[in-house]
């Protein structure tokens, strides 16, 4: 922390010293019950956005007349544009309150999803998910430091839960409703609707999500300019442990994206047959990832994160065996699981990040979630190759390699203690 010099007691009012912080929300108090719902909503929102148009990928490659790879990109540019964006948002989050970051990027991207519905080529499509993916870096990271921020460190694994459960459940919500929706209307249609939607979550988060309490707009002093992130981030990427979780969030969302964007097509086409709206309920899979995801943060603050990290590797593991089976009960079980370990993995590594990083938090979230991301991009478009090429057993062993580095690294990848992390990191501007 900066000190103001000392200076001769006088009659001046002692008001002009700055109020100190309020201390971390704790379980039961109402700013920690406003945090959690508020959280929740963004996590709803975003992923919904974002993964909306998974089911809609066979349709876009009839209508269009791609190929899978091609049709993938819809969500692949989105995911990757917001990796990169991640690591802006991150440096604007400190020119401006963690909290005006998140709500103008949560109704930004409610409004390019109207957008989408209403362009007529592939091309403006493809710009417009984009920039979706640009906007929404406003609110991963940003949500995730604002939580190891203004969260009780022993609370904080409940509070992280219900926000990575969520995500889980605008993710499924997103993906059925769009599966819904289109085959009783259209994708257009459906595209509106949830942009209509995610604007109301984007009212309710703002109106209930309190002021952080970090100094909002303290980078204005000038005193931190670009060196600083850098030097921020290199610090962050030379912490081992930290290297661990970034790898773990590449192999989890690698594998979960993949599997998810081409068992749509695997499913519409022969044997099964299937339409979009029946396609669509594999995405109740996403139910067992918001337990899952609530359970873990508990678990992994009594018992320890290497266990569940491990568990939940061997869960995707397990889950993407059980796809090679043809019946589509065995698929949907396979599914499931992968759902379950998914969730349980990234509820555990995200806030193993903030407990690792003592300081800069926004910076160490920033490079996890911007390694989270570039697997689903690079890994989910890199998949249209091998299911074009390989079918289903060629896609189950991509993700079952991916997933064994996941294994590995989380049973035997280096673990450093926060007080040896905290040495690495450079002292937060804001402290």
């Amino acid at each position: 922390m900066v000190l103001a010099p000392r200076l001769p007691t006088t009659s001046a009012p002692s008001a002009a010293a700055p109020p100190a912080a309020a201390p971390p929300a704790r379980a039961g108090t109402p700013a920690f019950v406003r945090i959690r719902l508020a959280m929740f909503l963004a996590g709803f929102s975003t992923f919904a956005l974002i993964y909306c148009v998974q089911p809609l990928l066979p349709a876009f490659a009839q209508e269009f007349g791609l190929s899978p790879a091609s049709s993938s990109l819809a969500l692949s540019l989105t995911t990757g544009f917001l990796a990169l964006s991640i690591m802006v948002m991150a440096v604007l989050a400190r020119r401006f309150s963690r909290k005006q970051v998140m709500v103008a990027g949560m109704f930004g991207a409610a409004a390019l999803n109207l957008a989408v519905a209403l362009l007529p080529a592939w091309h403006g499509i493809l710009a417009a998910r984009a920039l979706e993916g640009l906007v929404l870096g406003g609110v991963p990271a940003v949500a995730m430091a604002y939580l190891a921020e203004e969260i009780a460190p022993e609370d904080l694994g409940r509070a992280m839960g219900l926000y990575i459960g969520g995500t889980a459940f605008g993710a499924m919500v997103g993906r059925i409703g769009m599966g819904i929706l289109t085959e009783f209307g259209s994708w257009r249609m459906a595209m509106e609707v949830l942009g209509v939607f995610c604007l109301a979550a984007s009212i309710g988060f703002a109106l209930l999500l309190p002021p952080s309490r970090q100094t909002a707009g303290s980078g204005h002093d000038g005193n931190v300019g670009f060196a600083f992130h850098l030097k921020a981030w290199g610090a962050h990427l030379a912490n081992p442990a930290l290297q661990r979780l970034y790898l773990l969030g590449f192999c989890l969302t690698s594998v979960f994206s993949t599997v998810f964007n081409y068992a749509t097509f695997r499913l519409v086409g022969a044997p099964y047959g299937l339409s979009p709206s029946m396609v669509s309920l594999i995405f109740l899979t996403f139910g067992f990832g918001i337990v899952s995801s609530s359970v873990a943060g508990s678990l992994s603050d009594r018992l320890g994160r290497r266990p569940m990290l491990v568990t939940a590797f061997g869960v995707i593991l397990t889950g993407v065996l059980v796809t090679l089976g043809q019946p589509i009960v065995l698929i949907c079980v396979g599914i499931a699981l992968i759902a379950t370990g998914f969730f349980i993995g990234h509820s555990v590594a995200s806030s193993a990040v903030g407990a690792a990083a003592k300081g800069n938090k926004g910076h160490a979230t920033a490079l996890y979630l911007m390694f989270y991301y570039a697997g689903a991009s690079l890994t989910g478009w890199a998949g249209g190759w091998f299911w074009q090429h390989g079918g289903w057993p060629g896609l189950a062993g991509l993700t079952a390699g991916v997933c064994l580095l996941g294994l590995v690294v989380a049973a035997f990848g280096p673990r450093v203690s926060p007080v040896e992390a905290a040495a690495r990191v450079v002292p937060d501007a804001r402290d």
